[in-house]
């Protein structure tokens, strides 16, 4: 394959991937928008191992390469279960951290290249210096993302005393060293330069998704891909391959973008979220913050007296939240949603741009188990609607329906938009306990009149109420 070839297959596959993108930002035409991504990447991946930059020599490595990395993400996506997407996708952004921390390396002790001037060659060396530091990041801070959200890592934040002033030492020697790694004087001299950013990267990485609390990891792992993205673009510019370059800008840019909205979403803003602090993940109580507690007695509810609730109402809107993921009864859900259907009741769904571990984690549980797109709708579009709603459902949800942040000034999560199940004629909460949620604040809803819990197992207590509803 000619250069020209090349050039043209990598304007094709860079157009592949922009509609991508577009057709992915509908549940509608996801599907069709992930085939255009696969047919693009496919093509990329021809074009550059087909490409006038690879040699006989190089086609053994290439062929081993995807061989190797195409079974395991064969093996993956056979074996992940669809909870587990959360961790896998933070795992997959440090393996793009990865690559351009090795490519980096890769292309700084490379001495087939020449440059025509000073001047070309330092601009080289600074995007290596900046890919390997971008990367370095993004490497380490997913490997402590996925042992956040796979349970091996707690979600209590780290807080070192006078963190900030570590990161910002950390910032000083970073740009030191960029300038003793810019005038060394050999490779082996600029090598130790490297190294020890590397290391400084590594360490803040590590440093600045540990002190992030469990309630935000939804916005880490957006901003870990947003990272990864910009990594990728370093590559680029290191390996000088446009398409790498665009990629990496469509998917940085766009990662940027989520966690500005999942921000918004949250009452944030992204520079205290990466200040770190907000949520426990330990169940700690609402107090220990200054909030008020709670007061009040829980009124449970069994499974047929839902049944029998969910069989009168005219109008219910389910809350999916991790509790449903974690126990796989999304399909469960979709019997109850369907049979609810046939009998005329309107059942629609609520989801809050941070339900789950990841951004529109509820929506892909949602469409495994093929719960029409028309009726899954977003928490603005929905939030009006529960006063009109006879029942409100909540399967393992938490600080998404949390009244404190409307009611509480003092909550931890004060201001963050929620959706308002209180405010339909009754409200059902199915929890295992009555724990507080993944931010460790304590939820006054379970205490409200209206409310009833349904406590148990999700997948347990949605069969029971699916055999109630059929009897």
């Amino acid at each position: 394959m000619n250069a020209s070839l090349s050039t043209v297959s990598y304007i094709g596959s860079t157009i592949l991937f922009i509609l991508s993108l577009g057709g992915l930002a509908n549940p509608e035409t996801a599907r069709r928008g992930n085939l255009l991504g696969i047919i693009g990447m496919t093509v990329a991946v021809l074009a550059t191992v087909f490409g006038p930059r690879v040699t006989g020599a190089g086609y053994a490595w290439i062929i081993g390469a995807l061989v190797v990395g195409g079974s395991i993400g064969l093996f993956a996506a056979k074996k992940v279960q669809m909870t587990q997407m959360p961790e896998l996708v933070a795992l997959m952004h440090s393996l793009v951290g990865l690559a351009a921390c090795l490519v980096g390396f890769a292309s700084y002790v490379d001495t087939s290249t020449v440059f025509a001037t000073e001047a070309e060659k330092s601009i080289h060396e600074m995007e290596i210096y900046i890919g390997i530091l971008i990367g370095a990041v993004t490497f380490s801070g997913s490997l402590i993302a996925f042992g956040k959200l796979s349970g091996k890592i707690g979600g209590k934040p780290l807080l070192l005393p006078g963190r900030h002033w570590i990161n910002l030492l950390g910032l000083l020697i970073v740009i030191w060293f960029g300038r003793v790694f810019l005038h060394a004087e050999g490779i082996q001299a600029g090598m130790g330069a490297l190294l020890v950013m590397t290391v400084i990267a590594l360490l803040f990485g590590v440093h600045m998704v540990m002190a992030i609390g469990g309630a935000d990891m939804p916005v880490v792992v957006s901003m870990l891909n947003s990272y990864s993205g910009w990594a990728a673009a370093a590559t680029g510019f290191m390996l000088s391959n446009d398409l790498l370059i665009v990629v990496g800008a469509l998917v940085g840019s766009s990662g940027a973008i989520l966690s500005y909205i999942m921000c918004r979403a949250m009452n944030r803003n992204f520079v205290s979220v990466i200040a770190g602090g907000f949520g426990t993940g330990g169940g700690a109580p609402a107090a220990a913050g200054g909030a008020a507690q709670p007061a009040g007695e829980v009124v449970p509810i069994s499974a047929g007296e839902t049944a029998e609730l969910l069989r009168e109402s005219k109008s219910v809107i389910i809350v999916p939240g991790y509790g449903m993921a974690v126990a796989q009864a999304q399909h469960t859900v979709y019997e109850i949603t369907k049979h609810l259907r046939e009998k005329g009741v309107n059942v629609r769904f609520g989801i809050h741009p941070v339900a789950g571990r990841m951004p529109g984690h509820m929506n892909v549980l949602l469409a495994e188990a093929k719960v029409p797109y028309d009726i899954v709708m977003e928490m603005d579009e929905i939030n009006d609607d529960f006063p009109q709603t006879d029942v409100a459902m909540v399967i393992g949800a938490n600080d998404i329906v949390n009244p404190a942040a409307q009611d509480d000034p003092t909550s931890p999560i004060a201001g963050m938009p929620v959706l308002e199940v209180w405010k339909a004629r009754t409200s059902i909460v199915m929890k295992r306990s009555m724990a507080s949620g993944y931010a460790g604040v304590d939820n006054p809803l379970f205490y409200k009149e209206n409310n009833r819990m349904l406590f148990g197992d999700a997948k347990k207590m949605l069969d029971e109420v699916l055999v109630a509803l059929k009897a």
